[in-house]
């Protein structure tokens, strides 16, 4: 299952600025960029049935260049699984339910975005890694 986010979003750096500039400015932050992710994986649960098992999330950040810190951009990930819990795509965001992550940093100047792959982990992809 993939999920794909269109444009960039708010970094670590916006947001630690945010949060010392007014206290209810970081909050604000979240809950828009958690809603707009929502939003977008109510669209990708109509097309594909909930996800019961647990997952690893492969993240493809698709920046328009290379100003911010690649761990800048990833703290994203933070609105992207609040936002998938959010939507009823994944049941939690905890231990049970995400193994782990995998980050991937690419140039698109032209078109800026976050694809999400999700991937449902089976016993016997657990046992391949025993």
């Amino acid at each position: 299952m993939r999920l794909t986010i269109p444009g960039e979003l708010v970094d670590l750096n916006t947001y630690i600025n945010a949060e010392r500039s007014n206290r209810y400015a970081g909050a604000k932050i979240k809950a828009e960029m958690t809603d707009y992710i929502t939003l977008l994986a109510k669209q990708l649960k109509i097309k594909n049935r909930p996800i019961g098992a647990p997952v690893r999330l492969t993240y493809h950040w698709y920046c328009k260049d290379k100003r911010k810190d690649k761990d800048n951009i990833a703290f994203a990930k933070k609105f992207i699984q609040d936002g998938l819990v959010n939507a009823g795509v994944l049941k939690n965001d905890g231990w049970n339910d995400i193994e782990g992550f995998n980050d991937r940093f690419y140039i698109d100047k032209a078109n800026p975005r976050v694809e999400v792959e999700i991937t449902e982990l089976t016993t016997e992809v657990f046992a391949e890694w025993d």
